[in-house]
């Protein structure tokens, strides 16, 4: 029988309470997650599960473009960038190249910095 995980139950509840922001963020800091937990994997020839993280960055990523509001010049951007790492981690996949690992690792990183900065600034401009 399977026993639930209190802390399941905290995540959920702040995935369904937490602005739009905060969603976007959670995304971008899973995909790090992942990402880094994929390199542990291929470090430790643990290629199926470096299969499973990378396929979760890529559906992170198509979460991502999924949510664009393609009203903004920039949504055009960020879809053409999240298209190129998807194809990047695709590519680490198959060759469990950690070198592409490390690209698709910093532009995580880059989205999710600016993400918290642009909230911050958001945040700052609203006070």
């Amino acid at each position: 029988m399977y026993k639930k995980n209190p802390y399941d139950k905290y995540t959920n509840n702040n995935i369904y309470t937490a602005p739009k922001e905060e969603l976007t963020l959670m995304l971008y800091e899973g995909a790090l997650k992942f990402v880094n937990q994929a390199v542990i994997a291929i470090e430790a020839n643990d290629f199926a599960k470096a299969n499973d993280l990378l396929i979760r960055v890529q559906d992170i990523y198509r979460e991502l473009q999924f949510t664009l509001n393609h009203k903004y010049e920039i949504s055009k951007e960020l879809n053409t960038l999240y298209t190129y790492i998807i194809s990047r981690t695709r590519e680490a996949n198959m060759k469990k190249s950690l070198e592409i690992l490390d690209e698709v690792r910093d532009l995580t990183r880059d989205f999710r910095d600016t993400w918290k900065e642009a909230m911050k600034l958001a945040k700052t401009n609203n006070q």
